[in-house]
């Protein structure tokens, strides 16, 4: 699939300083879609290295977190993700 704008959401955008920004993106998409270089191109505007983007499988569910590795002439590259584990042991 494609990136959407829709599933993408704001927690929190860095105002000034090098604080990066962080989002949340929900897509079918698994992480090994997701963090292929040029996936989020259509943000290369908004992104920049650093950020931090949680980004949520719907289709699976899993949660990486994943970083901005490089934006450069409208290419955006972000890492691989680090799998945030979900367990319930109760």
């Amino acid at each position: 699939m494609a990136f959407s704008k829709d599933g993408l959401n704001v927690i929190g955008a860095a105002k000034s300083g090098n604080a990066p920004s962080m989002y949340t993106y929900t897509s079918a998409d698994a992480i090994a879609a997701v963090n292929t270089e040029g996936y989020f191109n259509d943000l290369s505007d908004t992104l920049a290295v650093g950020d931090i983007i949680f980004v949520h499988d719907s289709a699976t569910p899993t949660m990486s977190i994943a970083m901005v590795l490089s934006n450069a002439s409208g290419v955006v590259d972000i890492s691989d993700g680090t799998t945030v584990a979900m367990t319930d042991t109760d």
